[in-house]
Order: structure tokens, then sequence, then C-alpha cells
């Protein structure tokens, strides 16, 4: 049975409607993903699954080896913290920056916009979807190039690690959007020392939230 697709060019379409299944968790850690499967699942042809899957290889979303399907990673514990150890580094440096300048970024500002009315309606999945954007319209504002090719090169596994936080409603939506409004707050006023501050706390909560949620998981099995 096909699923239906949301009205944009055809090969985005697809890759956005998968991308949502594996940061939500509809395509559950661990699973394969064929091109078959996919051109049948979205009623498209092999080719544009093929695209589809390839971005998001490229992107972190998936895995794949060579003349294999490509999976949607899971993640252990040990690259839990290490990745959410080298976000923290980028992401509170991304914050120096900004603060240093005290502008806060009109994009970071509409997605926060957006992520309350979220929180308004329980949007979980779009919830998760413009928390990933807002962080990365942070990075992507400050002035160094290279801390956003940084960010981005583990962008994908932050998205998976996001995706689940909200999937199993690890913390309240209403804590996500105080605690982003915090950070602009400080950028706002240029106070370097509490916009790093509160972008490593933010970062580290929802890391521990993890860390018990799969330390809870693992001991039950």
């Amino acid at each position: 049975m096909s699923v239906s697709l949301k009205t944009t060019s055809l090969p985005e379409a697809v890759y956005e409607a998968l991308r949502e299944s594996i940061v939500t968790g509809s395509a559950a850690p661990g699973s394969l993903l064929t091109e078959t499967a996919i051109a049948l699942q979205y009623g498209v042809a092999r080719p544009t699954a093929k695209a589809a899957l390839e971005r998001l290889v490229s992107e972190g979303l998936l895995t794949r080896q060579a003349h294999h399907a490509a999976r949607v990673p899971q993640l252990d514990r040990d690259d839990i913290v290490d990745l959410y150890a080298n976000r923290a580094l980028i992401e509170e440096a991304a914050l120096h920056n900004l603060a240093m300048a005290g502008a806060v970024p009109p994009t970071a500002l509409a997605l926060q916009r957006q992520l309350e009315e979220h929180v308004a309606n329980d949007d979980r999945a779009a919830l998760a979807r413009t928390d990933i954007d807002f962080h990365r319209a942070l990075v992507l504002a400050q002035q160094s190039p290279r801390l956003g090719r940084l960010h981005s090169l583990i962008m994908g596994e932050i998205e998976l690690c996001i995706g689940q936080v909200q999937a199993h409603q690890l913390i309240r939506p209403s804590d996500v959007a105080q605690q982003h409004q915090g950070i602009l707050d400080a950028v706002a006023v240029g106070d370097i020392a509490l916009a790093g501050r509160l972008t490593r706390e933010h970062i580290f909560n929802a890391r521990d939230r993890l860390l018990r949620k799969f330390d809870d998981d693992h001991n039950e099995s």
C-alpha cells in the first residue's frame, strides 16, 4: 500500500517523508530500508527512492555499507555520550559568537515562535523538526563557516537523538521552549557566559534523559 506524499517535487517529497519517519522513530533504529521497498511504499520509481536514500546516508540519518541496504543507525551508549559532548562544544562556541554580536538571528526567532505553537498544539513530530531547525539556525547564523560545517557533520545523528527524546516524551515540550527562550534572551543582551552555560545545560539535560532511557531499556532486556 503506497503512502501519500506532500505536494512538492517528488524526490524532495520522498526524502522529507523518509526523514520524518526516521527522526520520529516510525522507522525504528536498526531497520533496513531498501530501494524496492521505498519505491513500493511511496509509489515512486526506484531511481527516486535511491536518490532519497543516498541523500539521507550523506546526512548521517542512514548508514550503508557497499552492496548492502541502508539501515537506520542504532546508537549505543558511547555513541550518545560522544555525540552530545561534541555537540555541546560546537553549539556553545556558536552561542558565544552570537552573544558577542548581541543580535538574535531572525530565523531562530521565527523558529522559536513556531515551536511555541507546536507546544500549544502538542504536535511532537513538528516539535522535533522545529527543535532541530532552531539549533541549526543558531549555528549557521554565527560568523564562522567552519563551525557550521563541523556542526553539519554530526547533524544527522543529532536529529536521531532529538527525535528519540521527543518520541519518548523524555522532556516536556514547554521546558524545551522555555530553555530556548532563555538562550535567545542571553544572546539579545550580549551575555556570553550565560548564553554558553544555558546552551550546555540544555544539551546535557537532553543527553542525561536519553541515557536514562537507554539504560532502562537495556536493563529490562
